[in-house]
């Protein structure tokens, strides 16, 4: 059984017993922040989640879920999600009754239409357990609201609440991101301490335990979210020389970074969190 189960952009239930899919790979250790807010992280996943992290600025249709959702749970767990406008999402959550501490990171891909959101490939990577596959059917206020309830594979059903959140608007800014970053990457390994330079081209190095990485950040249309393409330098690294696709957000106010992306297979992915002087 696991503690903590996911919930798309909404909600998370807390001491449930669920089914266990075995991946193969080793428990991931939780992420602490020393933020007190949560923010989403929404991929495209490289064949696994539909497009969007390819490094080039979206031109599909948006969809009408798109946006920054902010959310509460059964529980007392907090989440905030992110919809890209091709229907694309990932969700950092909470435990219940504390911000400052990341339980997983949920992946996949919906359709909104006529206010209902649906998706059957949502991901659930429980930090310090394992990848739990459901389904997600939700309504919605384009930029007002986003409900709903996550059902897994052995029937436990959780229900969730959100409202939008407008700084999803704000332009991402490469001269703004633009620095030196000190913080936590996390992996199926578990939680390393690690470094990020970015240049104000967008380009980026990082090094983590003996793991380099490097890559590009693309400002996405005009959300505030960036494409990323971060590949690994072999050696040490647990994804040897492949290059993961997903995004990152940058928060101004807490100069802090926030990036993550899943291996093409959604068995595993990297996540970063980090702040500049």
């Amino acid at each position: 059984g696991i503690r903590y189960a996911l919930i798309v952009s909404g909600e998370i239930r807390i001491n449930t017993y669920f089914v266990r899919v075995s991946m193969g790979t080793t428990a991931m250790t939780r992420i602490r922040l020393t933020s007190t807010l949560l923010m989403t992280i929404a991929l495209a996943a490289c064949g696994g989640g539909g497009g969007g992290g390819s490094g080039v600025n979206a031109t599909v249709s948006s969809d009408p879920a798109e946006g920054l959702w902010q959310g509460t749970i059964q529980g007392g767990a907090n989440i905030t999600g992110l919809v890209l406008n091709d229907g694309t999402y990932y969700v950092l959550y909470s435990p219940a009754n504390n911000r400052n501490v990341i339980a997983g990171l949920v992946q996949g891909s919906g359709t909104g239409r006529n206010g209902s959101f649906s998706s059957s490939n949502a991901r659930d990577f429980v930090i310090g357990d394992d990848v739990y596959p459901a389904t997600v059917s939700a309504s919605y206020s384009s930029k007002q609201s986003f409900n709903g309830s996550v059902t897994y594979t052995n029937g436990r059903v959780a229900s969730f609440t959100s409202t939008y959140d407008s700084t999803y608007e704000q332009p991402a800014s490469l001269t703004a991101a633009a620095g030196n970053y000190s913080g936590e990457s996390a992996s199926s390994v578990g939680v390393q301490a690690s470094t990020v330079a970015i240049q104000s081209n967008g380009s980026f190095q990082g090094s983590s335990n003996g793991c380099n990485v490097s890559g590009a950040l693309t400002p996405r249309g005009s959300s505030s979210v960036f494409n990323m393409a971060v590949t690994f330098g072999g050696g040490a690294c647990i994804f040897g020389t492949s290059t993961l696709n997903g995004i990152a957000i940058y928060d101004a106010a807490n100069k802090r970074l926030y990036a993550a992306a899943p291996n093409s297979s959604r068995t595993d992915g990297f996540l970063f969190v980090g702040t500049k002087p």
